[in-house]
């Protein structure tokens, strides 16, 4: 079926994973992203270009390649993102316990007196690419999204970091994730999250996060921000496409020169 809710069970396994965004309007970026072995996609629709017509093919080549991917997007486009298939949504600058908990109820559908989980406020609609255009509709549908559509919420601010630990526990957030450049320059350290302030903060955060039992995530552009913040508790790393194809682009570009004593 067209929805992916791997991504649920890869959060509680306890594994260190290694994921990354992509803001680049290509679905065959996201099959190179798959074929490269990542454990997850990150969408990015919060400062990547693609529409929501292009961001479904790009679910689409993920579900085909076998990547769980979820969507990093703004609060009022978590509904068609759902809709489309995403197996989960990445909401930016989550400051409040209670900006959490609204969130939850756009993720969740209203569930019948008496069920068991979460009861939300997502509208129903079994036409959906998610739903398999109603093939897969119905009550299973809606359990199969309560139960496996993950909500990750980002703290990228002061005052984020100090309600980490109240956020992080909010029922049916499944994720908590730093966004370091951001929380940088929040602080006032431009775009110098490693600053030794800032990185007091992050790791304030992830371990506030594993302590309320969730999953904590960062960005982790290299392999020595990753083993420091996996010492604090972080299980959930995502790095950047444009980062990783510009490194790989320069090398080659510079490589022969290099050689050559050019």
């Amino acid at each position: 079926m067209p929805l992916d809710t791997r991504l649920h069970e890869l959060l509680r396994s306890g594994r260190r994973l290694r994921g990354i965004f992509n803001g680049i309007p290509s679905p065959a970026l996201v099959e190179m992203c798959a074929f490269a072995g990542f454990d997850f996609l990150i969408i990015d629709n919060e400062h990547g270009s693609a529409g929501i017509e292009t961001t479904e093919h790009m679910l689409r080549a993920a579900r085909a390649s076998g990547l769980p991917a979820l969507v990093r997007c703004l609060e009022h486009d978590i509904a068609r993102t759902l809709d489309i298939g995403a197996g989960g949504v990445q909401i930016p600058m989550v400051n409040t316990a209670a900006h959490a908990a609204a969130l939850v109820q756009r993720v969740k559908y209203p569930l019948p007196p008496g069920a068991e989980g979460i009861s939300g406020q997502r509208g129903s609609a079994f036409s959906t690419r998610a739903a398999g255009y109603g093939a897969f509709g119905g009550p299973a549908h809606t359990q199969r999204s309560n139960e496996g559509v993950v909500l990750v919420v980002m703290v990228e601010t002061p005052e984020g970091v100090a309600n980490a630990a109240a956020i992080a526990s909010v029922p049916g957030v499944d994720a908590v994730f730093v966004g370091p450049n951001d929380l940088a320059h929040s602080m006032g350290h431009e775009n110098r999250f490693h600053d030794a302030p800032v990185q007091a903060a992050i790791e304030r955060t992830i371990k506030a996060v594993a302590a309320a039992g969730k999953c904590p995530g960062v960005l982790a552009l290299t392999h020595e921000d990753e083993d420091r913040y996996a010492g604090w508790g972080a299980r959930y790393f995502a790095t950047v496409t444009t980062g990783v194809i510009n490194k790989a682009l320069k090398e080659a570009a510079q490589g022969g020169r290099a050689a050559l004593n050019y």
